[in-house]
């Protein structure tokens, strides 16, 4: 491949990966929310982000190179993307709705409730908490394990249209070097926007006063991402 046009699609590679990302709310915005409802750090948040968008990109990847070995034309795997993309959004929007529901049980169990506490010549006062809080707490790795791994599913079901023609068209001139440099900068450049977009809503929503809507974070957080699968199912995001 003529060195011009080789970094004319590394070019193009790079470009439509950040784009792609930043338009596509359901690239960063789970991850945020997520964070914040289930209180995981930025190095929990980032983690679970880089192996989803290694699953996004490298099932992308592998769809292109399968379609140029058994001879699919890229219609068809265009096609077969868009079922994917379909798929991604349902599963997305049934995971949103789910934790969102399990959110408003949470939120209904979780009331907080007043004691009565003496403390001799100080005399009586309140003391507002919530036992399911102090239960939870106790078992948060526990609960920290299932939803990434949801996340990492929906996420390889996921695809990457607009990588499958950047990757066939070195794949096509059984150009080996122009296969893995796009695919590696497609995948870094992804993957990195994703961390950028989630570092900086991770960020912001700490700034937010949000002390007094804790008790609703997580009905906030699948709503949003019911939010997100319908906006790959309705608006093609």
């Amino acid at each position: 491949m003529p060195d011009t046009l080789f970094l004319i699609i590394l070019l193009t590679a790079a470009t439509a990966a950040v784009t792609h990302t930043l338009l596509g709310p359901d690239h960063y915005v789970p991850f945020i929310v997520l964070s914040k409802a289930r209180q995981w750090s930025l190095k929990m948040t980032l983690f679970t982000t880089i192996y989803c968008g290694i699953g996004h990109v490298a099932s992308s990847i592998i769809i292109g190179l399968a379609g140029v070995v058994i001879g699919y034309k890229l219609e068809n795997i265009k096609f077969f993307e868009s079922v994917r993309g379909s798929l991604s959004g349902w599963a997305l929007f049934i995971f949103g709705l789910t934790y969102m529901v399990w959110g408003v049980f949470r939120a209904i169990r979780n009331k907080p409730h007043t004691h009565a506490h003496f403390h001799g010549e100080d005399g009586e006062h309140l003391h507002e908490h919530t036992h399911r809080d102090e239960h939870i707490h106790l078992h948060k790795e526990k609960k920290r394990t299932l939803t990434p791994w949801a996340l990492f599913i929906i996420f390889v079901l996921g695809p990457c249209e607009i990588l499958i023609p950047l990757v066939m068209a070195p794949a096509i001139r059984h150009d080996t070097r122009g296969i893995i440099a796009v695919s590696l900068l497609f995948s870094f450049a992804t993957i990195s926007t994703m961390c950028a977009a989630v570092t900086v809503g991770y960020y912001g929503l700490k700034i937010l006063p949000t002390r007094n809507i804790d008790r609703y974070m997580h009905v906030i957080a699948g709503a949003t991402i019911c939010l997100s699968g319908c906006a790959i199912l309705f608006l093609g995001l």
